[in-house]
């Protein structure tokens, strides 16, 4: 029964791709599943807006959306309209085809990145030996759409926007990158679907996930961080700070190619969780073997849930960075700490099994930890602030 559960999608499109002829038959089963792909996300994407507006309303003291549908939950109905019905825009000195590349191209190649996320069991697009470098590959291309909107808009404020958003993404790339390798070393894989079933296993009720190990635990925080800052998500969301350079790289958007943007933005956030879940959290295998009767897919919506609600929990938090303290952070404390990683995750395949290399890894990662925060702290002049009413 369980495995019926489980391999309900599968074998649904399997069936009806077996309903069209034969020479068809491998073409309408991937169609089936990119139209599954893209209902799932952009449904997920809809309710995400709702859920964080929600929960920041909550951490503001404030309600958030709640007027229209039941509980506010058809508001993205309402936006989807309101940007549908806007006005649409662009610069005299604009370069049209380029202006209105750019947001197709973002959500294009954010949707593209699914395709080899296992999102349950027998539940991956397209399994590529290569899976994780085509994910980079393609995340790449969103860096290039980012600097064509900026590029094309003829706005020095919506340049500057870009150039910046580059250079935060390039930085950020370095570690997300060398955090995945951790990965990628111990697997002996770039198949995502290889590097979940590496990590299937139980030792009792306990998962063999990446994440319980030192290296391991390490490599997610660098890798969550550094996948924050390429999601342009607070306190790293800069190329978009609107209280600084107007609203970024899309200053010169409206109407529905802004809502493109913005869509984009949030796949790319749904995109890199589902790597993160894949790469450290072990894919969709569930959290202790007595629940391993649940459908895969659901512990895989369930952990990028999670991941979801943490992201809001942080933006509804944190205050932005400046543009010093962020680049400082990639450069003299998350690329020296992932190649200490790197190094860790050698040690861990290579020293026997037993309490010595957990207190050799924990160790290194401990010290590393507490030399490169001091390292990057020494110069700071952290003062108390006063607040006073103005006379």
């Amino acid at each position: 029964m369980g495995d019926t559960v489980d391999q309900f999608f599968v074998t649904l499109q399997q069936w009806i791709a077996s309903h069209t002829p034969v020479g068809l038959q491998p073409v309408i089963s991937t169609v089936l599943a990119v139209i599954a792909i893209l209902g799932v996300f952009a449904l997920l994407f809809a309710m995400t807006t709702v859920l964080e507006r929600k929960g920041l309303g909550r951490i503001q003291n404030r309600y958030g959306p709640n007027r229209v549908g039941p509980w506010g939950f058809l508001q993205p109905i309402a936006d989807g309209i309101k940007s549908l019905t806007k006005e649409d825009l662009v610069p005299r000195g604009a370069d049209k085809t380029v202006h209105l590349l750019a947001p197709i191209l973002l959500v294009l190649a954010a949707f593209t990145l699914f395709a080899v996320l296992p999102l349950g069991r027998n539940m991956v697009l397209v399994n590529l030996d290569a899976g994780v470098l085509f994910f980079f590959a393609v995340s790449s291309v969103m860096e290039v759409a980012i600097f064509m909107a900026g590029w094309s808009s003829g706005n020095k404020y919506s340049m500057l926007g870009a150039m910046r958003a580059v250079a935060q993404m390039i930085s950020y790339e370095v570690p997300l990158i060398l955090a995945s390798v951790t990965v990628i070393m111990a697997a002996s894989s770039l198949s995502t679907v290889g590097i979940v079933e590496r990590q299937a296993g139980y030792t009792g009720v306990l998962p063999h996930w990446f994440l319980f190990t030192p290296w391991g635990f390490a490599g997610f925080f660098l890798f969550m961080v550094s996948a924050t800052a390429e999601s342009n998500r607070s306190p790293f969301d800069l190329p978009e700070g609107e209280s600084e350079i107007i609203a970024g790289y899309f200053t010169e958007y409206s109407g529905f190619k802004f809502a493109l943007f913005f869509l984009g933005e949030y796949l790319g956030m749904f995109a890199i969780s589902g790597l993160g879940i894949t790469l450290f959290l072990g894919g969709w295998s569930a959290p202790f073997s007595f629940l391993t009767w649940i459908p895969s897919y659901f512990w895989f919506f369930a952990k990028l849930l999670v991941m979801i609600v943490m992201f809001i929990w942080i933006r509804g938090t944190l205050p932005r960075l400046r543009m010093d303290q962020l680049m400082n952070f990639a450069w003299k404390f998350m690329l020296p700490m992932a190649l200490i990683n790197l190094v860790n995750a050698g040690v861990w395949h290579f020293l026997p099994h037993g309490v010595l290399r957990w207190l050799l890894c924990g160790g290194l990662v401990a010290v590393s930890y507490v030399v490169l925060g001091r390292g990057l702290t020494q110069g700071w002049k952290l003062e108390k602030r006063i607040y006073r009413f103005a006379e």
